[in-house]
């Protein structure tokens, strides 16, 4: 999948803010359940580029080029990419990614890595000390410090 080389020269994307929904594993968030979510919230449609379910499958939200909604001061230059669950079957923040999840997250990650080179891969939570949520739920600088 090129993700986002079409757009990419349309706007700097100098991070690549990796999310969690914040919801229980045990129970489907499909992607229109996230849009009906984000739409009350007021946003114009899902504010996260890309949102892959328990089952691996990459939903475009948003189009590269367009800015998102998901990391308020930080979406002018990034992109949002959100799994689907973040929390344990008793509401608690854990990482929940399911196998297929955490292989479609590496492909989709490199082929952004590739697009924008200069990107940093962060957690949301990971964007400044004044974010208090377990947001992704992992320590996503770390775990793709390679790519």
């Amino acid at each position: 999948m090129k993700a986002g080389s079409f757009y990419q020269n349309y706007r700097e994307v100098r991070l690549l803010v990796v999310h969690c929904s914040a919801t229980r594993c045990d129970r489907d968030f499909p992607v229109e359940a996230l849009l009906r979510c984000h739409l009350q919230r007021g946003f114009a449609s899902i504010g996260y580029h890309f949102y892959i379910t328990r089952d691996g499958e990459v939903h475009i939200c948003r189009p590269a080029h367009q800015i998102g909604a998901h990391a308020t001061g930080w979406n002018d230059h990034s992109l949002g990419i959100c799994y689907e669950g973040g929390l344990d079957e008793t509401g608690r923040p854990a990482d929940t990614r399911t196998y297929a999840q955490k292989c479609s997250l590496l492909d989709l990650l490199r082929q952004l890595k590739s697009d924008y080179p200069g990107a940093r891969i962060l957690g949301h939570y990971q964007l400044s000390a004044s974010i208090h949520k377990a947001c992704p739920c992992f320590d996503a600088r770390e775990e793709y410090a390679e790519l």
